[in-house]
């Protein structure tokens, strides 16, 4: 399990095909609005976009009873879905996951960014290596492995999923570009929706617009719009369907005041940095 971070020096930021995202299946309830929509990429499958009432919840640091007022949960790839709830599966698509460390180093080697011969890394997770986007070839492989962790998701069943560290490029030593990552976000973007799941913008604000376009991603996961004044980048592309966390430690002013400023255009969530479960004294957990 992972849990995302951000660079201070960073923007934060993170699509819904105009085929998803503006069809409702047929026989989809209307109120409350489900989101329920056919995906141009696979027809036979209907995709269920994220809820725009209720709340959300981000537990990717555990998972743990849920709310009677929540709506949406998010949860690690490697947890299972919040019964009754929209859940979002949470998948690190473009930095490998700590654990998967040695298995990169040692079999996929070639799919690992380096630099001067050492593997290139997000310094705010030492433990994680960034992949190598470069190339059409590379980008393929790279969809076929990280495609496993989206079926199961599927498998699961989780509604949807966020593709985490979109935003890899800018800590590559420019050996990468947004279009790299971009390309391979496509092929994440047909796998998730072959798999009759929504696909989330993860982070990178500046692109919402043009990457759901693009890309085909279908509702935004962010984290600190608020602090970073970047929600309505998400929210001029994908709507009511954003998601945003704040972390304690950087919350710009407080809680109550993001709150009154963003009203109910994003799902809004205040949570502790490392994401603990209620059962730990740093737990934090607030909506509004």
């Amino acid at each position: 399990m992972k849990r995302t971070w951000l660079a201070v020096t960073l923007a934060v930021g993170l699509v819904a095909a105009t085929a998803v995202s503006g069809a409702v299946a047929l026989g989809a309830p209307q109120a409350p609005d489900t989101g329920k929509s056919t995906s141009a990429a696979s027809a036979k499958k209907a995709i269920t976009l994220p809820p725009t009432t209720g709340y959300a919840d981000y537990q990717l640091g555990g998972a743990y009873p849920v709310a009677s007022d929540i709506t949406i949960v998010a949860r690690d790839s490697t947890d299972r879905p919040a019964p009754g709830r929209y859940s979002i599966c949470y998948v690190n698509g473009f930095q490998t996951q700590p654990a998967d460390r040695s298995t990169w180093l040692k079999s996929r080697k070639s799919l690992v960014l380096h630099y001067k011969g050492k593997p290139v890394i997000d310094k705010n997770w030492p433990d994680e290596l960034i992949v190598d986007t470069s190339t059409k070839t590379k980008r393929t492989k790279i969809a076929k492995i990280i495609g496993k962790t989206i079926t199961s998701c599927a498998n699961r069943g989780f509604d949807a999923i966020e593709i985490d560290n979109l935003d890899s490029f800018t800590r590559s030593k420019k050996l990468l570009s947004v279009g790299n990552n971009r390309e391979l976000a496509k092929l994440y973007a047909s796998a998730a929706h072959k798999a009759g799941l929504a696909i989330a913008q993860k982070n990178s604000a500046e692109y919402a617009k043009q990457f759901k376009k693009q890309v085909k991603f279908d509702f935004a996961v962010a984290e600190e719009c608020y602090r970073w004044n970047e929600c309505s980048s998400y929210t001029k592309a994908y709507g009511a369907r954003v998601i945003d966390i704040e972390y304690t430690d950087d919350l710009r002013g407080t809680f109550a005041r993001a709150c009154d400023d963003l009203g109910d255009s994003v799902r809004l969530m205040l949570r502790d940095r490392d994401l603990v479960t209620p059962d730990s004294p740093d737990y934090v957990y607030e909506h509004c």
